[in-house]
């Protein structure tokens, strides 16, 4: 694979960078000039498989996706070696699915959609590219605190108390996404206000086609007070491009399966209603999720994707939206 032509900061995918623009060192980097061709070729070329080999082998993070810990030195991520705390995570091209090629511009791209557009609250992000080539994702590790100390994390599945021995290896897309509410209110003080972040997530998942957002791929972190808050939104991409999935990850849907009923809008006024948020909060989340089509647009023909998935990209998101928007 050929190194792509860099037009747009791999971070932000602003117009006009050949290299990371400054709000991408300064919030991904802390400051550093880094490159963004990572010192590595791919895993998968077999010339630093075994450098990737031992590291994945520290890695506790779950997920049937390849993930290696690095961390930053000096101006350089590295793999981290026995005893280092990673501060980063590298996803490189998965060895699933359709157009596997493209996932990690995929992922790049939903999450700056959902900073940038929508304003929810990310694990910082960027895009790299291996030596050979191949691009890979690299997201910073929001667990970790600049002087190498780990804040508890719980995602829901664990709050939930399910596992594959207790609720058997569909574990994390058994049940409803009022039950992630259910858990929300259970355990974070402030409720109130990580309630409307966790729905519009929920509906940011939908209308990007996120097929996969299951129990583990929502957490709370621990806080400076203590206390516990919804974490910063991770593994978000739009699943379509790469498996034959369901609008939603769990199994039941939005809501337990005697309540599902009526238009997709409907039901998100409906989940909204159960987890308590009132329906000026509903409408003003629902009305900013389902008006940005031009800044969602241009961030897709920005992303490093190829032509054909970028247009694949927006047809998605469009018949999604249509559907959102129907009365």
């Amino acid at each position: 694979m050929s190194m792509p032509e860099i037009k747009y900061c791999p971070g932000t995918l602003k117009a006009g960078y050949s290299e990371y623009s400054n709000i991408t060192l300064r919030h991904v980097f802390n400051g550093r000039k880094v490159s963004p061709i990572i010192p590595y070729n791919s895993p998968a070329s077999n010339i630093d498989a075994e450098l990737f080999s031992g590291n994945q082998l520290q890695m506790a993070i779950s997920g049937v996706q390849e993930k290696f810990s690095v961390l930053l030195d000096k101006n350089k991520i590295r793999l981290t070696q026995d005893n280092e705390q990673g501060t980063y995570i590298l996803k490189p091209i998965p060895g699933v699915g359709k157009h596997p090629d493209q996932m990690p511009a995929n992922e790049h791209l939903t999450m700056q959609i959902a900073s940038q557009v929508f304003g929810i609250e990310t694990a910082e992000n960027a895009l790299m590219f291996f030596k050979n080539g191949e691009p890979v994702y690299l997201t910073k590790r929001f667990d970790v605190q600049n002087n190498g100390e780990k804040l508890a994390q719980e995602d829901f599945a664990t709050l939930a108390r399910r596992t594959p021995q207790t609720h058997s290896e569909n574990y994390k897309y058994l049940g409803n996404y009022l039950e992630l509410f259910q858990l929300l209110k259970a355990h974070v003080p402030a409720y109130q206000i990580e309630a409307i972040k966790l729905f519009r997530l929920i509906l940011f998942n939908y209308l990007m086609s996120n097929g996969d957002a299951h129990f583990k791929n929502f957490s709370l972190i621990e806080t400076a007070m203590g206390d516990f808050k919804l974490s910063p939104a991770y593994d978000l991409l739009n699943s379509r491009i790469h498996i034959d999935d369901k609008d939603f990850a769990l199994e039941d849907g939005l809501l337990p399966r005697n309540l599902t009923s009526g238009r997709i809008k409907e039901q998100f006024f409906k989940l909204g209603e159960l987890s308590g948020i009132s329906v000026k909060q509903v409408q003003k989340v629902y009305d900013n999720i389902t008006s940005q089509e031009k800044k969602v647009s241009e961030l897709i023909d920005a992303s490093y994707l190829s032509n054909k998935i970028k247009r694949n990209y927006k047809q998605a998101y469009q018949t999604r939206l249509k559907k959102l928007l129907r009365d």
